[in-house]
């Protein structure tokens, strides 16, 4: 048989075989092989990565961000395959996505674990760091660096150090990390061992490591306390700067730990012995003594009696007569007071202290220079609805009520002619020590027109006249108006209007402009009200009973005078008695 010869292959068949070579080495773009370096140009490492094509790799590469040395002729190294072939014919591959996916596929399972990794802060951003995680690049915020803002980061960049993975999207490319977290875990199991360790009551030494304005953090070895600013000492620190400076060593006493959080409290005073042992034997009520002025307050001042003992003067007890003063504008701080022990709590740890109980009560001073019914001079310092507030010596006040401002007018309408700052002579009328009042009256300087002599029911006839009811009296025109006329009585103070209805009997002569200021004239006192000191007065009343009279004068079976003649002749008297009267 003839032996069958080879067929050379044809362009079609070259042309398969070139198709199926490309696509084997397509597949491996985009992935992470193997491949030797043949050679070193200058700053670049020639990869032969067996596809008949090399690349070309910086040097720095392989040794960026403290990473794996430079590598040699005839080393192994892991390159990506981004394409197998670029214009010039060889293959494009790079380190640092190399070592990129290598770490992203160990960096999910880490973060999956919830994990810690190992990382490199390499360079500063806006907002924070960039970190290496053996080829990925992840962001550090500036907020996660430490559990205390950190002034200096160089210290801490180009260190191998652990992170937490925060976030993670490998689609953008981005990963967040804490390095805060890891030193919060950390120094939380530090915290805890040293918590285990340490007991209430117990005394250890410190070391004061920051100061705030309510204490002072101390150092305990590892983990801080509060050292409160109530708890330096017995006496009053407004600020723990008056006691303690950062970095002075102390002695302090726990007072109280809690397991759950770790927090501890310190005291520095529970060292020294309480100063209010037996506090109620040493500072009994009514003691008076000398203080000094820590701290004025909107309700009060506080007094140091001794180093750690305080008492409080409340603002009621501070001035007997400064009642709405703040009581800065009475006392200030560091000043030296004398005060009184009102009352003591020791359970509470409170003194109360008075200090115008040191004074002499102005009221009882008052009363001793003027006693009830004396005269006094003062100003008026108020005008209420209910009367006037005088000012007095001793800088206390007295009221003069309505009802006390004048004999005969409403108090309404005298008050009007009073105005604050006048100067007034007023007589006491009562004072009262106990509820801090005085009461005061104006009318009563005056005489009462009542009280003049013949003014009564039954009293004897005045200068003007038979004042009581049913009397007459002369009368002075004061004023004329077209309701009738104001007059006075004659001999007195008192004073009454006259209505038009009482000025005649006869309808014709109630014409009040028939009277003249100054005209004097008799009438009959028809109302005499001592206790609301009124009076009231009648023309026609004085006519009317003069008529009467006659009659039974004048007016009798056997007289034979007629009615003309009877009042003819009390017209006559009248005449008489009106002549007598001007």
């Amino acid at each position: 048989m003839p032996q069958a010869t080879a067929r050379a292959p044809s362009r079609e068949d070259f042309a398969a075989l070139l198709e199926e070579s490309y696509g084997q080495t397509e597949a491996f773009e985009g992935t992470v092989i193997k491949g030797r370096v043949v050679a070193i140009e200058k700053d670049l490492a020639v990869v032969d990565i067996g596809l008949k094509t090399e690349g070309r790799v910086p040097l720095r590469e392989f040794t960026g961000h403290g990473g794996e040395a430079a590598p040699g002729v005839g080393d192994e190294v892991e390159v990506y395959l981004e394409r197998v072939e670029n214009a010039l014919g060889e293959a494009v591959i790079s380190r640092d996505k190399a070592r990129r996916e290598e770490s992203w596929v160990k960096l999910e399972q880490a973060f999956e674990k919830n994990e810690k990794v190992e990382g490199v802060i390499f360079n500063q951003v806006k907002g924070g760091f960039t970190v290496d995680l053996g080829g990925a690049v992840a962001f550090l915020p500036r907020s996660q660096v430490d559990i205390r803002p950190v002034r200096d980061v160089a210290p801490l960049m180009g260190v191998a150090q652990p992170f937490q993975i925060l976030k993670m999207d490998r689609r953008r490319g981005n990963i967040v990390v804490s390095r805060r977290t890891v030193l919060e875990e950390s120094r939380a199991e530090q915290r805890h061992e040293i918590v285990a360790n340490l007991e209430e009551g117990q005394v250890i030494d410190g070391v004061v490591k920051n100061i705030t304005d309510y204490g002072a953090f101390v150092d305990l070895g590892g983990i801080d306390g509060l050292l409160h600013v109530t708890d330096i000492a017995w006496r009053r620190v407004n600020h723990p700067t008056e006691a303690l400076n950062i970095g002075q060593q102390v002695k302090v006493k726990i007072i109280r730990i809690n397991h759950e959080t770790h927090r501890i409290s310190l005291g520095m005073k529970q060292l020294l012995d309480d100063p209010w042992q037996g506090i109620e034997a040493k500072y009994p009520m009514g003691l008076k003594m000398r203080g000094r002025v820590t701290n004025v307050t909107d309700y009060g001042a506080f007094v140091e009696l001794e180093p750690g003992i305080e008492g409080l003067i409340h603002v009621s007890e501070m001035s007997w007569t400064k009642k709405n003063a703040h009581p800065g504008k009475i006392v200030s701080t560091s000043q030296e007071v004398d005060v009184q022990v009102l009352e003591v709590d020791s359970a509470k740890r409170r003194i109360s202290l008075g200090l115008k109980q040191t004074l002499r009560n102005p009221w009882e001073a008052f009363l001793e220079g003027h006693p009830v019914g004396s005269d006094a001079e003062g100003e008026v310092k108020n005008k209420t609805e209910f009367g006037l507030f005088v000012g007095l010596d001793g800088d206390v006040d007295g009221m003069v009520h309505l009802s006390d401002l004048d004999w005969q007018r409403p108090g309404e309408q005298a008050i009007e002619d009073y105005k604050k700052g006048d100067k007034v002579t007023v007589r006491v009328l009562d004072v009262d020590v106990e509820k801090e009042r005085i009461s005061l009256g104006i009318k009563q300087v005056g005489a009462d027109p009542f009280a003049s002599k013949g003014g009564g029911e039954t009293g004897e006839a005045s200068e003007g006249g038979d004042i009581r009811k049913g009397g007459v009296v002369t009368c002075q025109v004061i004023l004329v108006n077209e309701g009738g006329i104001e007059v006075k009585i004659a001999g007195t103070e008192l004073t009454t209007f006259i209505k038009r209805a009482e000025l005649a009997r006869d309808r014709a002569e109630q014409r009040p402009e028939r009277f003249a200021v100054g005209e004097k004239f008799d009438a009959r006192v028809t109302l005499l009200d001592r206790k609301a000191h009124k009076v009231a007065v009648s023309i026609k009343a004085l006519e009317v009973a003069e008529e009467k009279e006659a009659i039974k004068q004048f007016g009798s079976a056997d007289s034979g005078a007629s009615l003309g003649d009877i009042l003819g002749a009390a017209l006559k008297a009248r005449g008489e008695a009106d002549k007598k009267a001007k």
